[in-house]
């Protein structure tokens, strides 16, 4: 790179006369054995006297060339001169005077510019020059001793690979004389100030000293030390903080250059793989860096997949594998034979740990047999830490994202069906990258099959208006006894009307509560009677005595009455609790048998509803056996909530009966998410029949009898095949055997339901008193 005129602010020329000097003083001065050498080069200097001077044109050198190198032999050794990058340039102007071989190999164009790109911009590349300049002029002229670091790196692409390479260039201006055009300035103390509170400005410095007062004569010595490792190396620790690192197509083709330069190898290729649970997404490989993805275009494969294969050796031994020739691998697997139609042969496979836990490989590959060895596996274990911790980032990164698009479209999801989700974020992320418009894939499993219990509160609606019925009458009955109290005191016509309203609401509520009728009550007493209690205090003691009673009754939130509503709601929470907690804990062992998926709902009681099938399953592995260990289960467990509701009835509580019901249906169906919804439901008309009996049969009637299916203490199974009667006969009665149930089964026929005919019913009592049920239910 030369420096135009408008850049050159200093006068430099390059002269020989520090070099000629260094060998008259310091050479010759040293040791005797120099002195035939020195007088050489005296002698062959006397004819030249033209290098004596300062030479404005370098051509003038050529003649001279094998005397300018004894010359420079001083400074660069012959041993060194074909390896090093060394040379000689004119100062400031960095004009190429002599150079080595390898410096005009890698440095130099054929017109004899610079090539190859520097660590800042041309602007502070200037600014530097500009720097060293001033500081060499404050050491020579004023003593003024200086150090300022200023880094300089070049990047070359280096003819024979192609690939980048890195040097840290290094210059002395020791054979750099500066010379003053006129006397020289003196320098005031605030001057002196000036210059060393700003050093870094060489702007303010040359205002102080102007360019134009000084030449710089002599030339500057340049050696390239390489630092490609140390600089590749910083280079991928920052690329791989970056969140693109493994995300962008482009980010990953910036780590496999880096990798390329590290180990010299200009048609290596870079692969990544990420494990997680069973999975392993194939990330980037270089041989085919094509399409995008949330990996950068991964390929998602199952852990099976790479059995036997050299990857499982590389993690089943734990460290770096080496492979010097794929072809010459033995008992090659499917693996193997596609890395070879990569036109792959040699690689380098490390495992990666994170914490101890494997979570991925990184892979080198290239074309040439035996092309790494320990030393390239020395190198790749310097920076297997830096991909590791890059690539755990990245998969929580994306585990993150799909756990924020599965709870924003979809809410929580159970976790048996989980992998589905995730699967269909995964592909949605996919189709998304460069802004193109996807939704998430409809979530659908065909062929499961559906299970459906309840255990609901008996009579809880009754229960409840009872306990409103008589919270509302001791209200009203409190207020009954303030006004007649004050009647007694001072008989108002207004009082003996309150009391006759008063009576009347009494006689609405005792009948029967209808809607409307707690606020009407409250609206009378809040809008007419409690108005008047600081009047009605006045009255005497124990009128005021009576509203203070009226008050303390008073639910201090609601302001009404509450004590047989909270009685009754303890009650119910109590028992939803306990039969939500027993069922809860008991779902979460069935789910280590087989995973399937599990919905509960609480209201006045809880019901449940099991989907399982081949399709729920990621890996399809199903038996029908685990669709029959469940609905034997639904019977245990329908005896254990009957055991606890029985135990939870107290003389000094609400007494609360439940019932309990079991749906079978040994028709598979099929359900969908519904996003709208956020909740699976049937798919298709066919199936929609199951969601309809699911829906009615709470209110089925026995054929015949004016008699509902569900009743205390009993557990009603509903079914429609002659299949489904014999399978839960034959629970029902190993159950009794196992002394759960009482030997009472009814076979039942049901009044048709609207949309609904044809089903039928065993109903069997559950043996409370039953030691066995109860060590089983307990033990919950």
């Amino acid at each position: 790179m030369k420096i135009s005129p408008i850049e050159h602010k200093f006068r430099s020329v390059f002269s020989l006369k520090p070099l000629i000097d260094f060998w008259n003083r310091t050479i010759a001065a040293s040791d005797d054995g120099w002195r035939p050498l020195v007088e050489g080069v005296r002698a062959k200097l006397a004819l030249a006297p033209e290098l004596h001077s300062p030479v404005q044109d370098l051509s003038i050198l050529k003649p001279h060339a094998d005397l300018l190198k004894t010359l420079m032999s001083a400074l660069f050794p012959i041993a060194y001169w074909d390896k090093e990058a060394l040379g000689a340039l004119v100062p400031y102007t960095l004009e190429p005077v002599l150079v080595s071989p390898t410096f005009e190999r890698l440095f130099l164009n054929e017109d004899g510019e610079f090539r190859g790109r520097l660590n800042t911009d041309p602007q502070d590349f200037l600014r530097a020059r500009l720097m060293r300049c001033s500081l060499l002029i404050l050491q020579r002229c004023y003593g003024i001793e200086k150090e300022v670091d200023f880094p300089l790196l070049r990047v070359v692409t280096d003819p024979d690979t192609g690939l980048d390479r890195y040097f840290k260039i290094k210059p002395d201006f020791r054979f750099v004389d500066v010379h003053t055009i006129g006397p020289l300035k003196e320098l005031t103390d605030q001057e002196r100030t000036t210059i060393m509170e700003r050093l870094t400005e060489p702007d303010i410095i040359l205002q102080i000293l102007p360019p134009e007062n000084f030449e710089l004569q002599g030339f500057c010595v340049v050696h390239g030390v390489e630092v490609t490792t140390s600089e590749v190396m910083s280079a991928l620790e920052r690329d791989l903080i970056a969140r693109d690192s493994f995300i962008s197509t482009e980010g990953f083709s910036r780590l496999q250059e880096r990798l390329r330069t590290l180990l010299r190898r200009p048609e290596l290729y870079a692969g990544l793989a990420a494990i997680q649970n069973d999975q392993i997404y194939m990330l980037n490989k270089g041989c085919e860096m094509a399409g995008a993805c949330i990996f950068s275009g991964s390929r998602h494969v199952a852990v099976e997949e790479f059995k036997g294969s050299v990857f499982d050796r590389a993690v089943t031994n734990r460290q770096i594998l080496t492979i010097r020739d794929i072809l010459e691998e033995p008992n090659r697997t499917k693996v193997e034979e596609e890395i070879i139609q990569y036109g792959v042969r040699s690689m380098l496979i490390a495992p990666l740990f994170y914490q101890g836990e494997l979570i991925g490989t990184l892979d080198m590959g290239s074309p040439y047999p035996g092309d790494f060895g320990p030393g390239e596996a020395m190198t790749l274990n310097q920076i297997l830490p830096l991909f590791a911790v890059a690539l755990r980032r990245s998969l929580d990164d994306l585990n993150n994202n799909v756990e924020r698009i599965i709870k924003e479209q979809c809410t929580a999801v159970h976790p048996s069906v989980e992998w589905r989700f995730r699967k269909a974020v995964l592909r949605h992320l996919e189709e998304s990258v460069g802004g193109r418009h996807s939704e998430l894939e409809p979530i659908v499993f065909r062929d499961v099959f559906a299970l459906y219990g309840a255990s609901d509160i008996r009579g809880s609606s009754e229960a409840r208006n009872g306990a409103i019925q008589a919270d509302i009458t001791d209200h009203l009955g409190l207020a009954r006894n303030v006004v007649n109290l004050a009647q007694s005191v001072k008989p108002l016509h207004i009082l003996n009307e309150l009391t006759y309203r008063i009576d009347r609401n009494l006689d609405m509520i005792q009948k029967g509560l209808n809607t409307g009728d707690e606020v009407s009550v409250l609206n009378f007493l809040r809008g007419e009677l409690e108005p008047l209690f600081p009047l009605l205090r006045e009255y005497g003691s124990g009128v005021s005595d009576a509203v203070g009673a009226y008050i303390e009754a008073m639910d201090s939130n609601l302001g009404t009455v509450y004590r047989r509503r909270r009685d009754f709601e303890r009650s119910v929470s109590a028992l939803n609790q306990r039969i939500s907690g027993y069922l809860d804990r008991e779902e979460a062992e069935a789910q280590v048998i087989f995973p399937h998926y599990f919905n509960k709902h609480q209201t006045d009681g809880v019901d449940y509803l099991i989907y399982l099938g081949s399709s729920m399953v990621e890996n399809g592995a199903f038996n029908e056996l685990y669709v029959r260990n469940l609905r034997l289960w639904q019977l245990v467990i329908a005896c254990g909530i009957a055991w606890h509701v029985e135990s939870l009835k107290r003389p000094d509580a609400v007494s609360l009966d439940a019932t309990h019901l079991i749906l079978v249906n040994c028709s598979p169906v099929s359900i969908r998410f519904r996003f709208d919804e956020k909740r699976f439901d049937v798919d298709g008309a066919y199936d929609i029949a199951h969601e309809i009996i699911r829906s009615r049969i709470d209110k089925a009637m026995v054929k015949g009898r004016d008699e509902r299916l569900t009743q205390p203490g009993q557990i009603a199974i509903v079914y429609s095949r002659p299949d489904e009667f014999q399978e839960m006969s034959r629970h029902i009665n190993f159950l009794q055997n196992q002394g759960y149930l009482r030997n009472d089964v009814e076979p039942l026929e049901l009044d048709d339901l609207p949309g609904v005919q044809g089903l039928k019913a065993l109903r069997v009592g559950v043996n409370i008193e039953s030691a066995a049920l109860a060590e089983v239910a307990g033990r919950s």
